[in-house]
């Protein structure tokens, strides 16, 4: 088993050891981590009458780290950082 611990949200990617599958948590999708406590929840920010349209994005950016994990692309690079934090920027700016 891999681990992969990203610098944005949280994100933690755990992967098999053939690459092929694996599990995805950040702190975009749950209030709290017992690794690393969420000083602000996303209860907080999104509107309760937005909080499914913010789950089904989250999970979807979530899903596609773990895919893009699992194909062995380089999830750590500053580039791929940066196109994360831009994917979540979007879902706060659309709720």
């Amino acid at each position: 088993m891999r681990t992969i611990k990203l610098p944005c949200y949280g994100f933690v990617i755990e992967l098999s050891d053939d690459g092929n599958s694996g599990s995805v948590k950040s702190r975009l999708s749950s209030s709290e981590r017992e690794d690393e406590p969420f000083i602000v929840s996303p209860h907080d920010f999104v509107p309760q009458e937005s909080l499914d349209e913010y789950h089904f994005y989250v999970n979807a950016i979530e899903s596609l780290v773990l895919a893009h994990a699992c194909a062995g692309i380089d999830i750590e690079s500053p580039a791929y950082i940066e196109g994360i934090e831009t994917a979540v920027e979007a879902v706060a700016n659309r709720l």
